[in-house]
């Protein structure tokens, strides 16, 4: 059997983090539903939508403080459209375009002090990891738990080509029709 490729097993290490991570908050979520008024709770706050999004897209563009799936969960049942598949649409829109304005914060602040500063603690991390993947650490940002966002900022600041960036940043919408298939199976 062939050795993997280091880009490979960090792919499948990030890859099965994520199915761990889903797995723990389905898990959660199965328990509460079943010893708790959750869904209850979820009604509640399904009141206000809009706060909801904006909570959700200021995660997003910090560097996703609030794992995706659990607005993928309030969506069930919740959000602006009546269709879960319209509402994980809109979450991965959102994340999408939080990416994207990573990428334009990483090429436009490159180099002044503040930003500098804020990189070297919450984005540096990732820059070894791009001089070795490349494009390729776009796809790991998008479909494992590695922020997307500060991926992206890194992406920015090295002036890689925009396109080829959208392109690259489209596999986000990928991990979220795959999670969210999983987590509405996991409430039927």
């Amino acid at each position: 059997m062939p050795k993997l490729s280091y880009e490979s097993r960090f792919l499948i290490k990030n890859l099965v983090r994520g199915l761990l991570v889903l797995g723990l908050i389905i898990v959660a979520y199965i328990v509460l539903q079943k010893h708790t008024d959750f869904q209850e709770f979820l009604d509640y706050i399904g009141q206000w939508p809009f706060i909801v999004y904006m909570v959700y897209t200021i995660s997003e563009v910090v560097f996703g403080i609030i794992p995706p799936e659990l607005f993928m969960i309030w969506s069930i049942n919740s959000g602006l459209f009546d269709s879960y598949v319209l509402n994980v649409a809109f979450l991965a829109a959102i994340s999408y375009g939080a990416g994207v304005l990573g990428y334009f914060v990483g090429r436009r602040f490159k180099g002044t002090e503040l930003f500098d500063r804020f990189l070297a603690k919450h984005v540096n991390q990732y820059h070894n990891l791009f001089r070795r993947f490349g494009g390729f650490l776009i796809f790991i940002g998008a479909v494992t738990p590695i922020p997307f966002s500060a991926v992206c900022m890194l992406v920015g600041m090295t002036r890689f080509k925009f396109g080829r960036f959208l392109l690259i940043a489209t596999t986000r919408f990928l991990r979220f029709a795959v999670y969210s298939y999983i987590i509405y199976q996991a409430q039927i």
